[in-house]
């Protein structure tokens, strides 16, 4: 069969022609251009053989000239092919739609496990995953990522130290690692109150115990504060020391500050493009006209899109490409000293935890060398001095 591909999707048909004048009437098609192909003698006076579908009419018109009774015996290619599936489109329907509606179900979120976290965590975490569309009945393909899941729960939650996402076909599990936040301690135990570092004492406020050292007193190491033995010598008592003592300490910190310094920050101009991904191969289906940006951070959020808890060949990708460019932020001496001390503090207060604050600071020593700022500082801090210590017999 010649050119049998592009005849398929044209359409042809197979004729039988039977009567004394046949071969003529086959010299008359080749002459008005009617191709035939495959012709077959079936007898003394019967021949089949195929015409492509666009020919038919001009081959009827020729067939009436002469006296032999043709018929259509057979009818092949795309255009048949398509008449008989129209004519059995509501099978073919609605097997698509089961089959999607069963895709789409096997790519649904349908249950979120949380495993290692407390009551109110766990309702805390269910919220949060809520608020981000990350619930029972969502598509998965359209809500975040297990490492976004992550990061965005760490950041909210202040209770969670580490949090760890998977998605294992329609459920999410999460394994949960709550901080260890030490409760208020009960003295229950008699105890006094020493100082945990040199200091000058700025606050003072004894609820329990005996306080045997002032506000504005310079106090050392383990040097007692609030005694737990209270009343006379013959009278005296133990209890608990309770107290709440600040007092005025101080720490020095070396901090470098680069006098001119080359890092990369984003523009806001991105570009974002979506691929269907089959066995490997990203096929681009979405933002075509997008300008991409001449130097970038690329990010790809890739989804593999599952049927029945199996992995198909299938993904669905978004890449967003964020433009960046190079910028230097150069300091002068004073620039640099300023950069220092506020680097000085943050750092510091990392130390001192939330109860404690920096009341001042001073410059003990600054050079330049390497194109760098070294300083020497000495900070001033209010911060909690209080230590408890057993009472031990014969105190």
């Amino acid at each position: 069969m010649k050119n049998s591909w592009t005849n398929f999707w044209i359409g042809y048909v197979q004729v039988k022609a039977a009567g004394k004048g046949h071969e003529r009437m086959i010299n008359d098609c080749i002459r008005n251009d009617i191709m035939i192909w495959n012709a077959k003698n079936e007898g003394d006076q019967t021949i089949s053989f195929f015409i492509r579908l666009k020919d038919v009419h001009a081959f009827r018109a020729v067939q009436r000239n002469h006296d032999c009774k043709c018929t259509f015996i057979s009818r092949k290619g795309l255009p048949f092919e398509m008449k008989r599936a129209w004519k059995n489109s509501g099978f073919a329907g609605g097997i698509g739609l089961f089959l999607a509606a069963l895709f789409m179900l096997s790519n649904m979120i349908w249950s979120i496990e949380v495993q290692g976290a407390k009551p109110e965590t766990e309702h805390l975490i269910v919220k949060e995953l809520d608020k981000m569309g990350v619930k029972p009945g969502a598509v998965q393909f359209l809500t975040h990522d297990a490492d976004d899941i992550q990061k965005i729960l760490t950041d909210r939650i202040r209770a969670l130290t580490w949090v760890g996402v998977e998605l294992k076909g329609t459920s999410y599990h999460l394994k949960v690692v709550e901080k260890n936040t030490p409760e208020q301690e009960e003295y229950a135990s008699p105890r006094h109150i020493v100082a945990k570092k040199k200091a000058v004492i700025t606050r003072m406020y004894v609820e329990q115990g005996k306080p045997v050292a002032m506000v504005h007193d310079h106090v050392q190491k383990g040097q007692l504060l609030v005694s737990g033995l209270i009343g006379g010598e013959k009278t005296s008592k133990a209890v608990p020391a309770k107290a709440e003592i600040f007092g005025e300490t101080w720490y020095e910190s070396t901090v470098e500050v680069p006098l001119k310094t080359n890092f990369s920050v984003f523009t806001g101009n991105q570009s974002v493009k979506h691929y269907v991904s089959v066995s490997g191969l990203d096929l681009q289906v979405w933002g075509f006209r997008q300008e991409e940006p001449g130097e970038y951070a690329a990010e790809r959020d890739k989804r593999e899109l599952m049927f029945l808890g199996w992995k198909t060949p299938f993904a669905y990708m978004k890449e967003t490409k964020r433009e960046k460019e190079e910028v230097s932020r150069s300091y002068n001496e004073k620039g640099a000293l300023k950069a220092g001390i506020q680097m000085g503090k943050e750092d510091l207060l990392q130390k001192i935890g939330e109860k404690g604050r920096i009341s001042g600071q001073k410059v003990l020593h600054q050079r330049n060398e390497n194109g760098k700022v070294k300083l020497k500082i000495l900070y001033q801090v209010i911060e909690d001095i209080v230590k408890t210590t057993p009472i031990i017999q014969g105190d």
